[in-house]
């Protein structure tokens, strides 16, 4: 045992020398210590110099559990024995003796243990320590001696490899740890640079355990001088391998590199992101985010998002809905084991952003901007919208940003609906924390103009709704509720259409939140009847599928259709009759086994069948006195039929649809007879009968004398009456659609009952009108009128019904049908010219009657949306160039208030009946567009049947042009009013809502899609009609434009006109859907492009990629540029190619384009008549056609100059109603377009000239003056036009754009002559003096507009004036900055008018102020006014 006792100095002495001379015998004295160490009461038996050594500076060494105790304070104890050491007689001898000792010592992993982690304060009976709670280890002490630094660090760097094979647990510590945590912040590291060396080495061999206790330790070790050096080595090491991504960027990102090598680091991690292990990707995008500056924030994040790609994170969570497929359990909790871990390693990447972008600014904006930035669809990812979304939801500052980003996204088609989708469903646990930011994006979105932007609003609320909690989905129906209640009608129309696919898709899901959409049977009244239809669709759907638990819905619905149908007001009625009509779908649908009814289906039956009876009971007796109520029944249940066709249940269709068309027979055919008796306005006269052959059993449509007993007088007397149930011919057409559709399903499409019906008859009149209808009375007039609405409408009908027949007779009775109709549609085009004021009868009964007496003028309701009249053509000279100029507009955009097919109706002649039956729209009969597949017939023109010498047109199953382009034009509404943007199609102000939708109920039931779909089958037939009037117009027009009126038919010339035009307008409409950018409706624009390219490459083009089919299909329109009869065709032919071509338009197409266009402005535009061809649809097609030119010409300097230099000349030296001969289109009254356009593009161009840099070359400075030379030239020329077309357009024109030149020209033309001035003085100063000239004529018109007090061009002057004041001063600075400023000088600038004479009214209130003598060389001079209300003439020179 060792004495406690102190020692004597002499003790001392006498114990160094035993030390030193056991240190000369070490193995003896090993042995010794090996042999006779024993524990008593926890210390050690047998002292050493190290055991001794410790004991006397105060550390207690513990064998055991038991931890080393220390005694005194730790810097003390360093103290003491280094003075021991340095002081004992053997030193320096002694710290080898020490040192193995301590060796000895740590030989037992329990003592090395002790002696790695921190001592305990020792603690003595009655007496309080004074040693601080928390000790250093012993080994972290030794270290802290300079003496046996070195060699401590050895012996623990050489034990590091007896644990690199042991499994971390076996002894329960990690000794590797523990070693390297004692080099962590040592004060006084000796040669640190040797033991980062040896850790390095370490790290090269070391297990990875071991190697990722070294590298997260690196930082706590290395000194500041070393931190660059081994950040490299660690950036080398994580491009090697995957393993140690984690602790390496854990070290990385606490080190203090400089920027450049933080550059290169960050680059290393950023080209490990694609590769990483999931569970890894949080910490290097953490890393990434957390070290980015605000100078390369945006170019960081734009390598992260291409790097990072979310679709390796989908994998593992496309197992959860494979795993019900694996049999074994074990696998399958495997499986939902590995999602889980995914998708926590996915909400974990997404929180690191989260945190990113809540407290770092610049990582939040330049996300934005990296997004912003990115222009190709193939670059946006479901990592763009997750991280918008993010942002809008953690950053309240830059919501309004965000929202900006994604709504220009969504336009541009980067955003499809698709990526959403796939955001919802792969990572729905990301998305749901961002719920509320969805639900006002949706909400808002549903408000937008776009129809993209509307749509994918809704995409959010279906997918909110299928994949978050029940809690989001009431929210999602509450917010779809508001939407409708609100009484906006787009929102209206989108929100139920969401309620509808809610209610396919999810129908037990929307059942528990069917009280809410109950609710909107309280705003019925805001609803027009296609979205009555859809909402009991909806209510119909819940209460009829779930049976037991919709009971409660049926009721209400039932309660609510009964009170309409008994009101007195006939919009009730109309409510009452689609709902009870709708829920008798809901009950006459088949049900199968997904659906659970087939059970409960028999005994619910009796009961629901029985409500149903009475129910189109009082539907029945609530339209046996009112015609137009009873004609609605009839649309709807063929509406019912048509939508439902195959699904309805035959037995119930039967039991209450057969007594109605049972009706027709009687009510509306009779018996062919020569005479019929009874006495009538008109004698009575059978017409347009196909089967004169069959006269036995003949029938025909009794027409003429139910309209005679429809007469005003006549109805009062039947309705008098009331056991007579009334007949009228407003029920015809109806009761027939019904008839044939109802046959239809009966017969699985069969229509041999009622073919005669094709080919009967009509009781009319004489319909030989010319020279008779000045002599009829009104009365008669009208009669007739309403007699041909019936007619038509009829066949109308009757072309609907049997149009996909395809026998050969029966394909020839529909043509000879369309054939009918355009002849009688001559007639009342004559008879309604005739009879002003005239009403016709409802053909549809679906909507309010429009407001106002239709016109038979064209130009009538056209003018009447425009919302002014115009001024009359005795106006002065410049009032055709007045009307261009639209000073609320940007000049840059043509007027898009009417719609294309609106613009050419005005255009077309008189005499076309098309034209003149426009406004009449909505009193005949729809055309299904199944009418369309007649389109396949072949054209027949009367040139054929004269070189073929046919003797009758009817011989030949073909099409006329009188029948194609009544079916064309008819198309082409269709299309324009379902693909067409809302925000496109203006509704006239004041009008009602339902109005926009008359003439189009059919239409209105069919998605865009499906209609798209339709018009593609069809391109085959269009593309052969189009290549006959490609041949046609080429040999009527040899030379172009130059018609060539000898032996020309001019009407059929106009026909196949009207056709070509209709034919263009249908191709720009369906590619120019918005639809075809969505990614589900990518394989339809593929098969619509293979169509085209098929006609140059025929079996070529199946799987050619979409690139070239863009380019096959672009080529093969371009061919029609020879054949062009007119402008408004040249028109939407670039148009067609615009909407074809791939955004933006490159290479090849765009100098195409650019020709294309080009050569349609070259060329002379005449009409048959030999009259050029003018007016306001024609500008504003010049307006489009120009910037479209200019805008994909190569040069657009060379081309705005070429115009300007060239064609203006010529037009100022031709005559009065001439034109430039270079560009025929230029003339006086479209020069106001020609020199907007050129204005707009000019101030447009110089916006894309970068901004001057001290660091730009030579050559850049001088190509950035070259361009900024010709673009002030242009302007110059521009400008000086005014003194010869000085209209006030013009002049509105030249201010405004003038100002925005000036602008343009300040901010981006100035920084470049500040830096080109010395080495480029003779350059700047001749574009100086040039724009000076401008500037001077721009003051003169400001003169000017005071003078004639014109506010439209008065509002212009204060801007421009600060913009010309400001240049004054900026070319001061200038000056200035290149030490010119004493060749500056400001003088007096008269007020003058803009042919340059002095305004003399002025000049005497004007004092001459000179502030400097002018230098030799007058550079540059501007107006600005000065303070004192004068103006003044600045300049400088520079030499």
């Amino acid at each position: 045992m060792v004495s406690k006792r102190k020692l004597s100095k002499i003790d001392a002495a006498e114990e160094s020398s035993k030390t030193d001379l056991q240190s000369r015998c070490p193995e003896t004295k090993r042995s010794r210590i090996s042999d006779k160490r024993a524990p008593s009461q926890g210390g050690l038996e047998n002292e050493g110099v190290f055991e001794e050594l410790l004991r006397t500076s105060g550390i207690i060494l513990k064998v055991g559990e038991g931890q080393n105790e220390i005694a005194v304070d730790q810097t003390a104890f360093q103290k003491k024995l280094r003075v021991a050491l340095e002081k004992h007689p053997s030193y320096p001898g002694v710290v080898n003796e020490f040192i193995s000792g301590l060796e000895s010592h740590i030989k037992d992993r329990s003592q090395f243990k002790n002696c790695l982690l921190p001592c305990t304060p020792a603690r003595t009976e009655g007496s309080r320590t004074l040693v601080h709670s928390y000790c250093e280890s012993l080994i972290k002490l030794l270290l802290g001696i300079k003496i046996l630094q070195p060699a401590v660090v050895t012996l623990l760097l050489e034990k590091i490899p007896e644990f690199f094979f042991d499994v971390v647990g076996t002894f329960g510590t990690n000794f590797p740890r523990l070693i390297v945590n004692q080099f962590k912040w040592l004060d006084g590291l000796l040669d640190s640079q040797d033991l980062v060396k040896k850790l390095m080495q370490m790290l090269s061999v070391s297990p990875v355990p071991i190697q990722h206790d070294i590298i997260t330790s690196l930082p706590e070790i290395l000194e500041d001088s070393q931190q660059n050096e081994v950040a490299r080595e660690l950036s080398c090491l994580l491009k090697q391998g995957r393993r140690l991504t984690v602790p390496i960027l854990d070290a990385l990102s606490r080190l203090d590199l400089d920027a450049e090598l933080l550059a290169e680091v960050r680059q290393s991690a950023m080209t490990i992101v694609p590769s990483v292990k999931l569970e890894d990707l949080p910490v290097v995008i953490k890393f990434i985010l957390h070290n980015v500056k605000a100078a390369d924030a945006v170019e960081v994040i734009s390598d992260l998002r291409k790097s990072l790609d979310l679709s390796s994170c989908v994998l593992p969570l496309q197992l959860l809905g494979s795993q019900r497929k694996l049999k074994s359990q074990a696998q399958a909790s495997s499986s939902m084991s590995q999602v889980t871990t995914s998708q926590n390693c996915v909400k974990l990447l997404f929180d690191v952003i989260k945190q990113a972008v809540r407290f770092q600014k610049d990582v939040s904006e330049a996300w934005i901007k990296a997004i912003e930035n990115s222009t190709s669809v193939s670059d946006h990812k479901v990592l763009d919208l997750i991280v918008l979304l993010l942002i809008h939801s953690t950053n309240s500052k830059n919501r309004k940003q965000t929202e900006k980003v994604l709504r220009s996204k969504i336009r541009l088609g980067c955003m499809p609906e698709q990526l959403m989708q796939n955001a919802f469903q792969n990572h729905s646990m990301v998305i749901k924390d961002f719920f509320p930011s969805i639900l006002s994006l949706a909400q808002t979105f549903l408000h937008s103009a776009h129809p993209a932007v509307v749509s994918f609003g809704s995409c959010m609320y279906k997918q909110a709704f299928a994949v978050f909690d029940s809690y989001c989905q009431q929210e999602v129906v509450c917010a779809l509720v508001t939407h409708v209640c609100s009484g906006n009608e787009t929102e209206l129309d989108i929100s139920l259409d969401v309620l509808t696919d809610l209610v396919i898709l999810h129908p037990s899901l929307l059942l528990r939140y069917a009280t809410f959409v109950k609710t909107i049977l309280d705003s019925m009244q805001k609803l027009n009847p296609c979205q009555i239809r859809k909402l009991f669709y909806i209510l119909s759907t819940l209460a009829f599928s779930q049976r037991q638990e919709g009971s409660y819905i049926q009721d209400d619905m039932h309660m609510v259709i009964r009170k309409w149908l008994s009101s007195s007001v006939p919009n009730h009625k109309q409510m009452g009759i689609i709902g009870a009509v709708t829920m008798m779908g809901s009950v006459a649908l088949k049900r199968n086994e997904a659906d659970g009814g087939l059970l409960e289906r028999p005994e619910l039956s009796i009961e629901c069948d029985g409500q149903l009876s009475t129910l189109l009971d009082l539907v029945g007796f609530c339209c046996e006195q009112t015609p137009e109520v009873l004609a609605l029944y009839y649309d709807e249940l063929a509406n019912l039929i048509e939508k439902q066709k195959g699904n309805l249940d035959l037995q119930l269709l039967d039991k209450f649809g057969k007594s109605l068309v049972e009706d027709f027979p009687n009510d509306f055919v009779v018996d062919l007879s020569p005479t019929v008796d009874g006495s009538f306005l008109f004698p009575v006269k059978s017409l347009y009968n196909l089967d004169e052959d069959e006269t036995q059993g003949a029938i025909a449509i009794n027409l003429l004398p139910l309209v005679s007993q429809s007469e005003p007088g006549r109805v009062a007397d039947e309705m008098s009456n009331s056991r007579k149930r009334v007949v009228s011919p407003i029920c015809l057409s109806p009761c027939f659609r019904l008839l044939r559709l109802y046959t239809g399903e009966q017969n699985n499409g069969s229509l041999e009952e009622i073919d005669a019906l094709l080919g009967c008859p009509l009781y009319l009149t004489d319909l030989e009108v010319e020279g008779k209808l000045d002599s009829l009375s009104k009365q008669e007039r009208e009669f007739l009128c309403s007699l041909l609405f019936y007619a038509l409408n009829w066949f109308r009908e009757v072309v609907n019904a049997f149009c996909q027949q395809q026998d050969a007779e029966m394909k020839g009775k529909v043509l000879t049908r369309l054939q009918n109709i355009t002849e009688l549609q001559n007639v009342l085009g004559k008879c309604l010219a005739a009879t002003p004021g005239y009403v016709p009868p409802p053909a549809t009964f679906d909507s309010e009657a429009p407001e106002g007496v239709p016109s038979i003028n064209a130009g009538g309701p056209v003018r009447k949306k425009n919302g002014k009249k115009r001024k009359s053509d005795s106006s002065k000279a410049c009032s055709a160039e007045r009307t261009q100029a639209d000073e609320s507009s940007d000049g840059n955009q043509p007027d898009t208030e009417l719609s294309e097919l609106e613009k050419s109706a005005t255009e077309k002649e008189t005499g076309n009946p098309l034209a003149q039956l426009q406004s009449y729209r909505p009193y005949f009969r729809e055309l299904d567009l199944e009418v369309f597949s007649v389109l396949h017939c072949g054209l027949l023109t009367k040139s054929i049947l004269d070189t073929e010498m046919h003797t009758e047109a009817s011989e030949v199953v073909q099409l006329g042009p009188a029948e194609l382009c009544f079916l064309l034009d008819d198309m082409c509404w269709k299309l324009e009013h379902v693909l067409t943007p809302g925000s496109t199609r203006r509704v006239p102000f004041l009008k009602e809502r339902g109005n926009k939708d008359v003439g189009f109920s059919h239409l209105c039931q069919r998605s865009p899609k499906e209609v798209a779909v339709c018009v593609v089958k069809l391109l085959k037939p269009l593309c052969n009609h189009m290549e006959n009037m490609h041949n046609y117009f080429q040999t009527v027009i040899p030379n172009q434009g130059v018609v060539d009126e000898s032996g020309l038919n001019i009407q059929e010339y106009q026909l196949m006109s009207s056709c070509y035009h209709q034919l263009l307008l249908a191709f720009r409409l369906l590619f120019a859907w918005s639809g075809f950018s969505q990614h589900e409706n990518s394989n339809l624009l593929r098969s619509a492009l293979q169509v085209l390219a098929d006609r140059l490459k025929p079996g070529e083009t199946e799987f050619l990629p979409l690139e070239e089919l863009i380019s096959e299909s672009f080529q093969y329109l371009l061919n029609f540029q020879a054949s062009i009869p007119s402008f408004q065709c040249a028109f939407i032919l670039t148009q067609v190619l615009m909407a074809i071509s791939e955004k933006p338009m490159t290479g090849w197409k765009r100098e195409k384009m650019a020709s294309l266009a080009k050569q349609f402005l070259c060329q002379s535009w005449m009409k048959p008549g030999g009259d050029r061809e003018k007016g306001s649809h024609f500008n504003s097609a010049l307006h489009t056609l120009l910037c479209v030119y200019l805008e994909h010409t190569d040069n657009i300097l060379k081309a705005i100059e070429e115009i300007s230099s060239v064609g203006v000349p010529e037009l100022i030296n031709s005559a009065k109603d001439g034109c430039s001969s270079t560009y025929p289109t230029l003339s006086r009254q479209t020069f106001p377009v020609f020199f907007r356009v050129m204005m707009a593009q000019l101030e447009s161009s110089v916006k894309s000239i970068p901004a001057g840099k001290p660091s730009d070359s030579g050559e850049v400075q001088l190509e950035k003056l070259l361009k900024w030379n010709i673009a002030v030239r242009n302007f110059h020329i521009l400008i000086n036009l005014v003194k010869v077309f000085d209209s006030r357009p013009v002049l509105s024109i030249c201010l405004k754009y003038g100002r925005l030149f000036v602008e343009a020209f300040l901010k981006l033309a100035m920084p470049l002559l500040d830096h080109s001035f010395k080495k480029h003085r003779d350059d700047v100063q001749s574009l100086l003096k040039t724009l000076q000239l401008s500037t001077r004529q721009l003051h003169h018109m400001c003169g000017h507009s005071k003078i004639h007090q014109d506010l439209g061009l008065t509002n212009h002057v204060p801007l421009l004036k600060k913009s010309l004041e400001q240049f004054v001063y900026r070319v001061k600075a200038m000056l200035a900055f290149n030490h010119c400023q004493e060749a500056f000088w400001v003088g007096v600038l008269k007020n003058r008018d803009l042919q340059g004479e002095e305004i003399l009214s002025q000049a005497s209130a004007a004092p001459e102020e000179d502030s400097a003598e002018g230098s030799e060389e007058d550079t540059a001079d501007s107006a600005a006014e000065e303070p004192d209300g004068t103006d003044s003439d600045s300049g400088g020179a520079g030499r």
